[in-house]
């Protein structure tokens, strides 16, 4: 426990906990008898009030390196509620097989505010994007509902967490604004942050519906918003199901900012993370100019600071690029060359889910699908939401025959991050999952409508016209051709007269089968 926690004293329910006296008063002024590992457990509860604590928590709190067993836990709750007369679980609410919810009102009456960052002194902004997550305020006419609003904000603290690339402040720094009426930018200014999300929590016949919204706190101007509403029969999945939701959503919002902002910096003035981000930018063009400028970018950012792991993912994903998207060089060679760049990266962090996820990336395109799903695992053990891990793990199932499972891989990689450049591919893994089922109808639908959503990507032209030429379609397999040879001819090469390294040979076969149906005279 901090020292200013242990310096406190706490009202609530007509109580009083006085942590430097070690000592609990009832409503009357007379000190409550209480034993001692019962007392330490109130007071951790009184500092967590509103939050769910389950019993390995308590247990390393209360007891340390020691192991109890159930009993000892469930018989300092009975010590508590006996002093409370809270038999009734008003206070200390049992959650079943998750732990206890301590949900009284409490007031801290050794301070009539919270206490809060110094403000005397504005914290320098940390290279990273910075971000702070606000309890988020229970708009429910039912006071005792302040633990699910709190679970959502910590969850989504957990999951922001999970990106290395986000500086996230801890629950304890960024949930002492409670109850206050705050002006972001001073809470930007006091914690050092760039982004505040906050929001609230509407809770009312068996609905719930949660707003929450991501702000610029340096300037006060809205990022992102979203309102989520849900059914509430197993309150900790909806719980659940919020928190990464609005985590997920917040990570590109942050993304796109942070690439905005780039853009009006001098290039000269840039760190190694805002050449990072300007790269992303270049490289969301899906173009071989835009490319190339993303490739400066990111070596840049490497010189600048030779331990950021990220400038590394980024010069890999355009290798690997110059070949699946552009047909500079062999698919193996394009992989090859990812590989030494995505190595490093590892190198620099092996817990960082985007190095991880490029890296079996690089193992894919160079055929080695197997190594690549290894890779992929230990990148969402990382970040179970990186839409990059998912991406590679669609293609892996899917070049293996496992279509079903690719697909399914595929369409979460888009659901976390449709905007994502990266998500193209993802797009083409769904297409390309029809086409080896031989489902050439879904195939030639599936191409039509994410070569729209995705202009700039041409690789389910592959399977689009293939699927064309099998089905008999000719005129319409011989436009798709056409239109195909005057935007990317080189792709053609690289996969289509050549067997890419990832994919097996009789699938590659009805793909020249298919082709040569369209009018393809290699």
């Amino acid at each position: 426990m901090d020292t200013a926690a242990s310096e406190a004293v706490y009202q609530f329910e007509g109580f009083t906990l006085d942590f430097v006296r070690g000592a609990l008063f009832d409503p009357k002024g007379m000190e409550v008898p209480l034993r001692a590992k019962s007392f330490e457990l109130l007071r951790l509860f009184v500092v967590n009030a509103g939050r769910l604590l389950d019993r390995n928590t308590i247990n390393h709190a209360i007891w340390a390196d020691v192991v109890v067993t159930d009993d000892a836990i469930t018989q300092c709750v009975r010590d508590i509620r006996r002093v409370l007369s809270n038999e009734t679980q008003a206070v200390i609410k049992t959650v079943p097989r998750r732990g206890y919810v301590f949900a009284a009102n409490v007031a801290n009456a050794s301070d009539e505010q919270p206490a809060v960052p110094a403000t005397a002194e504005v914290m320098q902004l940390p290279d990273r994007p910075s971000i702070a997550v606000l309890p988020f305020a229970n708009l429910s006419a039912d006071p005792e509902q302040e633990y699910f609003s709190d679970g959502v904000a910590d969850d989504i603290i957990t999951e922001l967490s999970r990106d290395h690339a986000l500086f996230v402040i801890a629950r304890n720094s960024s949930f002492t604004y409670r109850g206050r009426s705050i002006d972001v930018k001073q809470v930007g200014r006091e914690l050092g942050v760039r982004y505040v999300v906050e929001g609230s929590v509407r809770r009312a016949a068996g609905r719930v519906r949660v707003t929450a919204q991501l702000i610029d706190a340096t300037t006060g101007s809205h990022v992102w918003a979203e309102r989520y509403d849900r059914e509430v029969e197993h309150v900790f999945a909806v719980q659940d199901e919020i928190a990464e939701a609005v985590a997920t959503a917040i990570r590109p919002a942050v993304g796109y900012a942070e690439q905005r902002r780039m853009l009006r910096k001098p290039p000269g003035s840039l760190n190694a993370w805002e050449e990072y981000q300007r790269g992303l930018w270049h490289l969301a063009k899906s173009s071989l100019a835009g490319d190339e400028q993303a490739l400066a970018c990111f070596r840049r950012a490497a010189e600048i600071d030779p331990g950021f792991a990220l400038a590394f993912v980024g010069s890999a994903l355009v290798y690997q690029r110059s070949g699946l998207y552009h047909g500079l060089r062999p698919i193996a060679e394009a992989g090859k060359l990812a590989l030494q760049e995505a190595r490093q990266a590892v190198a620099l962090d092996p817990t960082d889910s985007e190095a991880l996820a490029v890296l079996a990336a690089a193992l894919t395109t160079m055929g080695d699908l197997h190594t690549s799903l290894d890779y992929v695992e230990r990148a969402l053990a990382c970040n179970r939401n990186s839409a990059s891990a998912h991406w590679v793990k669609s293609a892996d199932l899917t070049n293996l025959g496992r279509t079903l499972e690719g697909r399914k891989e595929a369409l979460m990689s888009l659901r976390l991050n449709p905007r994502d450049p990266g998500s193209a591919m993802a797009a083409s893994n769904v297409t390309g999952s029809y086409f080896i089922e031989g489902n050439y109808a879904a195939t030639v639908d599936s191409a039509r409508r994410y070569l729209a959503e995705y202009p700039a990507h041409h690789v389910p032209r592959r399977h689009l016209v293939a699927a064309l030429g099998l089905l008999g379609r000719h005129e319409e397999a011989e436009a798709a051709l056409s239109e195909w040879l005057a935007v990317a001819p080189g792709l053609i090469d690289m996969v289509v007269r050549s067997r890419p390294p990832y994919t097996r040979p009789e699938d590659h076969a009805l793909v020249v089968e298919g082709m040569r149906k369209a009018g393809w005279k290699g």
